[in-house]
């Protein structure tokens, strides 16, 4: 599972990273260092191409939680953070959005809680955050799916009729970081980006690879990441053992 992460990377950094052609932006993102479902968020994605222009790579904001064409409450996007590797392709809130609507989602690194031997007060185990971000400091890539939702309560021509949002893929963990959590956001390498988001990429399934074990980093930082109103830098710093639950 990926219920939270990191991302703190400026707009004209992302441009530059992910060669985006466009951006569609309501406004610029603040950093953030406790993105949470139904936040907004930053993914590049590939629009087909049109009469006016070819195919574009942009950067668009969608809110995180996925909410499928045909459903008729949007409140189904709080369900749908995550879609399974195993599963993304055959399942339906999630297959048609895998066919020609895949996207990336840049972060800095994502959050895990790892059930310490410790016991509450209720004899339930404590959890240790753990951040998990790219070893070389560079972005990380998530795979993702994103839908546009049509609100049919409103006019067409209304920009508040139409809904963008978006999903993260994930896979099993790699070893060293599946003692912490059993699932993790999928990454999509560099060489990969450009297939993964061209919508008439016939074998996506085929780029659904998991990161190879080394790539990442783990430490443990502090539980005020548990708290979605808590947002800042000292939620990626490193938490020094003696101050952990470990």
């Amino acid at each position: 599972m990926c219920g939270r992460y990191a991302s703190s990377r400026d707009v004209d950094d992302l441009v530059e990273e992910f060669d985006v052609a466009e951006t569609h932006l309501a406004e610029r993102l603040p950093a953030s260092y406790n993105v949470a479902p139904t936040d907004e968020v930053y993914a590049v994605l590939e629009r087909p191409a049109r009469e006016e222009r070819p195919q574009q790579r942009q950067l668009r904001t969608l809110r995180w939680g996925l909410v499928p064409s045909w459903a008729k409450d949007p409140g189904i996007g709080s369900r749908m953070i995550n879609a399974r590797m195993e599963t993304v392709a055959d399942k339906p809130a999630f297959r048609k959005a895998f066919a020609s609507r895949r996207c990336l989602l840049p972060a800095d690194g994502y959050f895990e809680w790892y059930a310490t031997s410790r016991t509450d007060a209720k004899g339930k185990p404590r959890k240790q955050p753990f951040f998990i971000r790219p070893r070389d400091g560079g972005v990380l890539a998530m795979a993702g799916l994103y839908e546009i939702w049509r609100d049919r309560t409103l006019a067409d021509d209304d920009p508040a009729a139409w809904r963008w949002t978006c999903t993260v893929i994930t896979t099993t963990a790699e070893d060293d970081l599946g003692r912490i959590h059993d699932r993790m956001p999928l990454m999509v390498a560099q060489e990969r980006w450009g297939a993964w988001l061209d919508p008439l990429h016939p074998a996506a399934v085929d780029l659904l690879q998991p990161a190879l074990p080394g790539l990442l980093e783990a430490y443990p930082v502090s539980s005020l990441v548990s708290n979605v109103r808590n947002n800042g830098p000292e939620l990626v710093e490193p938490l020094p053992l003696e101050e952990s639950l470990l």
